[in-house]
């Protein structure tokens, strides 16, 4: 908890202290706590208040000083021969490209050293200037986790029937994950006003307005599951038993998730948006492009906060979608953009190496050989799957599942369909139904991607034979190339 590593931070005489919070009010709350307890001095400031000292009571007894220099050099005042002093200065990275504030803060923390006076800046970002970053120790004000939401939920829901039990309250502590204190009590105050209890729905509500905010990710929120997809039998039944496992240690046991590479058209990105559907999860859409930002760093800041955000959101998909065309540059990134997409791919590697929460990434690619070896290795995730063309079994379910999705006639004769991908039928009865034609008709609309892109479908074909799992089957995916579609070389010498 926050008090705790205050106290330690404080005991240890860090002069300077960074809180990164974006919950002013409950971490002011557990610094006056502490103060109180230890018999500490304390006082804060900002801009609109000036310099205040809380009371025991709660009382704010203020001095006013609104110029942020005169609340740095008070803290001097502050100091006794027997305690510690602490200032909190709230919202004050907005000050901090003032030289003079920037001395006076660096005159100040060096002599707490000496008197015990404690300088505490609290600011939703970390933005701390060159001059003081051997100065100040960063402290995270961490969101909420279950039992304090469970709490905040039982402080909402006072009257009987308005607090779920069992697994109904876990699914909304799932949906609260990764909120703050007011914007889980706001959320859990809309249901009770909407629904008359405390329901998922309009967590999701808030949760996905709150993602809108960052710009960084987006929840995708369908209702299709496993069965609007036809095939891929492996992989399903794969992902599912991993996430949906129970027991056992989670540090050691937790899934990490799956690479897919496959044709396109056969099913990767939709796979990914079902998978959260199928397992309860929301599924959050990460765009690595969208990530760059115009401003020196910002691009970093970028995906650590989105990777914060997945995490606070946990259970959850991570989808990265094409992520040869996001990634693939880093190998020459020193040349094209000055180490920006090496140094984004690097943050990605290590979260996906280091991260210990319930967040299940699902990436999705054309062509594999544009990744970086690095991001394909062991224990980056739990398996590589190829998602070949479907067979005839499942080309007949794929066909059976748009026809009924698109109220065509299912008696009707299916046109020739070989070689094609489960976007190439849905988009053939989408045209049917479009055009009122019959399916044959409707087919001649249609040129499937292995005719289109043969060589670049065999060669994915090829390389993965061998290296990859299968999506439809158990094992290793093998290549069945065909013997009209191999190169017949004339051994006669005479011909030539």
């Amino acid at each position: 908890m926050l008090i705790d590593r205050l106290a330690e931070y404080v005991s240890a005489c860090f002069s300077g202290i960074w809180i990164e919070s974006h919950e002013h009010q409950d971490a002011l709350a557990e610094i006056a706590r502490l103060c109180h307890r230890e018999h500490w001095a304390l006082a804060t400031w900002d801009i609109d208040r000036g310099l205040e000292r809380p009371g025991l009571a709660g009382e704010a007894a203020s001095v006013s000083a609104p110029d942020p220099l005169a609340a740095i050099r008070s803290l001097g005042a502050l100091a006794s021969a027997d305690g510690s002093a602490l200032l909190v200065l709230t919202n004050f990275h907005r000050f901090l490209g003032s030289a003079e504030v920037v001395q006076a803060l660096i005159r100040q923390i060096t002599a707490g050293k000496q008197n015990r006076t404690f300088v505490i800046i609290l600011a939703p970002v970390v933005q701390i200037p060159t001059e003081l970053e051997k100065l100040l120790v960063v402290i995270e004000h961490e969101l909420p986790d279950r039992d304090q939401l469970a709490e905040i939920a039982r402080s909402i829901a006072t009257e009987a029937g308005e607090l779920p039990a069992g697994p109904t309250l876990e699914t909304v502590l799932d949906a609260a994950s990764g909120l703050t204190r007011y914007e889980a009590e706001a959320a859990f105050s809309l249901s009770l006003v909407r629904h008359g209890r405390i329901a998922a729905d309009a967590v999701w509500e808030l949760k996905t307005g709150m993602l809108k905010k960052s710009g960084l990710l987006s929840l995708h929120r369908g209702q299709d599951d496993f069965s609007s997809l036809g095939g891929l039998a492996s992989l399903k039944a794969f992902c599912k038993r991993s996430l949906l496992r129970t027991g056992g240690d989670k540090a050691h046991k937790r899934p990490r998730g799956v690479l897919l590479l496959g044709v396109p058209g056969t099913g990767k990105s939709a796979f990914a948006k079902t998978l959260g559907q199928e397992t309860g999860r929301p599924t959050l859409l990460l765009d690595v492009g969208a990530l760059m930002g115009s401003l020196v760093g910002q691009s970093e800041q970028n995906i650590r906060q989105a990777l914060r955000i997945a995490d606070a959101m946990a259970p959850a998909i991570l989808f990265v979608d094409e992520c040869e065309k996001a990634l693939s540059g880093a190998a020459s990134s020193g040349q094209s953009d000055s180490g920006v997409s090496a140094r984004l791919f690097g943050s990605l590697l290590t979260w996906m190496n280091d991260h210990t929460s319930d967040v299940y990434l699902v990436a999705t690619c054309n062509d594999i050989s544009k990744l970086p070896p690095e991001f394909s290795r062991a224990e980056r995730f739990d398996g590589i799957f190829f998602l070949n063309l479907p067979d005839r079994a499942e080309k007949d379910a794929i066909w059976q599942l748009y026809r009924a999705q698109f109220e065509l006639d299912p008696t009707q004769r299916l046109p020739q369909d070989e070689s094609w991908t489960g976007a190439e039928i849905r988009a053939c009865c989408r045209l049917a139904a479009l055009l009122d034609l019959p399916l044959v008709q409707a087919a001649q609309n249609v040129v499937p991607v292995a005719v289109t892109a043969a060589e670049s479908v065999d060669r994915l074909r090829s390389w993965a034979s061998g290296r990859c799992l299968s999506a439809d089957q158990p094992g290793i995916y093998r290549s069945q190339i065909s013997s009209k579609a191999r190169r017949r070389v004339n051994r006669d010498p005479s011909a030539n």
